[in-house]
């Protein structure tokens, strides 16, 4: 059976606020783990008044702190928002706190609209591949030593980074992913465009890594719960406001209801899974 997660956008219901919405997402990750699911994953957006996951990082520790054996970790933080030296540092602090349970997901969008996106003075798009490398250059203090980066070390660095997943909507960078060695994570839940091309490409390019000695996917899709015995109607989801609970364990019988609904699940491939507790 395909291993199933949850990516949580911290949606705010009708009439509730945004301090509700992450309260929720704590009682939320709870019942996931207790039903067998492999990992909680927070979004990363911003300036939305109907979501409340502008922080993930914040949340991921929380999450982690609230539960003992779940995975938690980012779906994704927007690279261009942040400089690779903090990301590094955050999620290495996060490795640290909660030792094989943290992973590291990152994408190159924004995650907001134009202005929100000048306020943030993030970097441009085009340069996720220069900010990925950068990124693990520094944590593994790979600068050459006549680099101006060369000097630079991440605190805590008795710890490593966590697994790192490229994800993204389209082809673009799934090759880039693969020659790395990361894991790549393709958002079929708003994405237009098929996975299979570029779930071959990762495959075609990827060489092996400490993390992750052989290739390892992560689709994104939205689910429709329905009761037992009754199939759910395919109703395509509109807006981020949708929110959906996968419902896939490995246990039998009934399966008690979530709470609440969230946007999206995940899955994993049926190979065995990298090192950090992917197998959970």
């Amino acid at each position: 059976m395909v291993p199933l997660s949850v990516l949580d956008l911290v949606p705010i219901r009708t009439g509730a606020t945004a301090s509700e919405a992450i309260r929720e997402s704590v009682v939320l990750a709870r019942l996931t783990e207790r039903l067998g699911y492999l990992r909680y994953w927070f979004a990363e957006h911003h300036g939305m008044a109907s979501i409340a996951s502008s922080a993930p990082e914040i949340l991921i520790g929380h999450i982690a702190s609230a539960t003992s054996r779940i995975r938690v970790g980012s779906g994704g933080i927007m690279l261009p928002n942040h400089t690779p030296l903090r990301v590094a540092e955050v999620f290495q602090t996060l490795e640290a706190l909660h030792p094989g349970r943290i992973d590291l997901g990152m994408g190159r969008a924004p995650g907001t609209d134009p202005a929100t996106s000048r306020a943030l003075r993030p970097f441009d798009g085009q340069q996720f591949p220069e900010q990925v490398t950068e990124l693990l250059a520094l944590s593994r203090q790979a600068f050459p030593p006549d680099h101006p980066f060369a000097s630079v070390r991440v605190v805590p660095g008795d710890v490593p980074l966590p697994p790192i997943w490229v994800l993204a909507s389209s082809g673009a960078t799934a090759a880039f992913a693969g020659s790395l060695g990361l894991g790549y994570g393709f958002a079929r839940h708003f994405s237009p465009n098929p996975p299979g091309p570029a779930i071959r490409a990762y495959r075609d390019g990827f060489r092996p890594s400490q993390a992750f000695p052989r290739s390892h996917v992560i689709l994104g899709v939205s689910v429709a719960p329905a009761a037992r015995g009754v199939h759910a109607a395919a109703q395509p989801c509109r807006g981020e406001r949708i929110r959906v609970l996968a419902t896939g364990t490995r246990r039998r019988g009934r399966q008690p209801a979530a709470p609440f609904h969230r946007l999206a699940a995940q899955g994993g491939p049926s190979a065995a899974p990298p090192r950090g507790g992917h197998g959970r």
